[in-house]
């Protein structure tokens, strides 16, 4: 059993599971109802999302000094809080059943999927 870190919108692998978004806006245009049909998701976890303002700071980092410093904060928000409990929470279903957690962004190395991927690995989680 494990988690995958996958992108929201691109076709499931056949032993994925249960894929959460962990965006801050659902995809626009898309009914509600078709979320899960279209490959985005089928639960919605925006607690694992950066904040609005973090989601700036990530879009404007151009220079790795600047998304190294987007991914201090986004890692301070992600073991604080009832997000850091989440994630405990992942990390442990991840031994007992495949599912997937992911982002819209087309390059998972400057995504904060990409963060949720160490945080899950350093917690434990069983993660491809």
């Amino acid at each position: 059993m494990s988690v995958s870190i996958v992108q929201l919108g691109t076709p499931r692998a056949a032993d994925e599971g249960l894929r959460i978004g962990t965006v801050r806006r659902p995809p626009r245009g898309v009914p509600k109802s078709e979320f899960g049909k279209r490959n985005y998701y089928d639960v919605w976890l925006p607690i694992l999302s950066p904040t609005p303002e973090l989601v700036s700071e990530a879009l404007a980092a151009e220079t790795d000094r600047e998304w190294a410093a987007f991914a201090r904060k986004f890692r301070a928000q992600m073991n604080s809080g009832d997000a850091s409990k989440v994630l405990d929470t992942l990390a442990a279903l991840s031994t007992t059943t495949n599912f997937s957690v992911g982002c819209y962004c087309d390059d998972e190395n400057r995504c904060h999927r990409s963060i949720l991927r160490q945080l899950l690995k350093d917690r434990g989680a069983e993660v491809k």
